[in-house]
């Protein structure tokens, strides 16, 4: 399975920014027609990423189309359509910027999550009357002991690039821990991905009702 749905399926609970970067030469809010791209040859997965990137943008007045529709995946492709292809098709159209999202890196994390150990001085149970009768009762339910887990942790990575240029003007990657569904991992990747473009002022930071 590609990286990026590996990532869709395995996790969305725990989603974060752990940096950006942001070319000196970008100007302020300048992009304003944006071509969302997910990099991943599954296609419920480029989906999804697409679908929820646009209504992001969208909720920021940007004009955003998904490359599934610019370029339907071919059945029995093994690769993409050519880069310059994609590109000229892009810059007919009227687009200026293109945002790409991947997933760089996965690693394993093993924790140890800790047991459960209760205590309830109820005296006046008849139970307690006796080391027997207070240890047949509460033994079993006082005591959960602990276990090693282990988690997955993601890190996607997302690029925006100038489409007249080619340059990149923008980059950021996130950091994604625990199990979640392919809705709600595609969701909020977007949110906070939009997000900190806002922040760093490469589209309107103004949400439109």
């Amino acid at each position: 399975m590609p990286i990026l749905s590996l990532f869709l399926y395995g996790c969305a609970s725990s989603t974060q920014i752990t940096g950006s970067w942001k070319s000196p030469e970008a100007l302020p809010q300048q992009y304003q027609r944006i071509v969302v791209a997910a990099l991943t040859d599954n296609v419920l997965a480029r989906q999804e990423v697409e679908n929820d990137l646009q209504a992001q943008l969208r909720l920021r007045g940007i004009e955003a189309s998904k490359s599934i529709d610019l370029f339907p995946p071919s059945a029995g492709a093994k690769t993409g359509p050519d880069v310059n292809l994609l590109l000229d098709r892009i810059k007919e159209n009227g687009h200026d910027a293109i945002l790409t999202a991947a997933l760089v890196d996965e690693k394993t994390e093993t924790r140890y999550v800790p047991g459960n150990v209760g205590y309830r001085p109820m005296t006046r149970f008849m139970w307690y009357g006796s080391f027997r009768g207070y240890y047949t009762y509460w033994y079993p339910t006082l005591y959960d002991p602990g276990y090693y887990t282990e988690d997955k942790v993601y890190y996607l990575e997302t690029n925006l690039y100038d489409a007249q240029t080619d340059k990149l003007v923008w980059a950021a990657q996130s950091r994604s821990y625990s199990p979640g569904s392919l809705r709600r991992a595609a969701a909020k990747f977007a949110e906070i991905t939009v997000q900190k473009m806002s922040e760093d002022n490469v589209i309107s930071a103004q949400i439109r009702q």
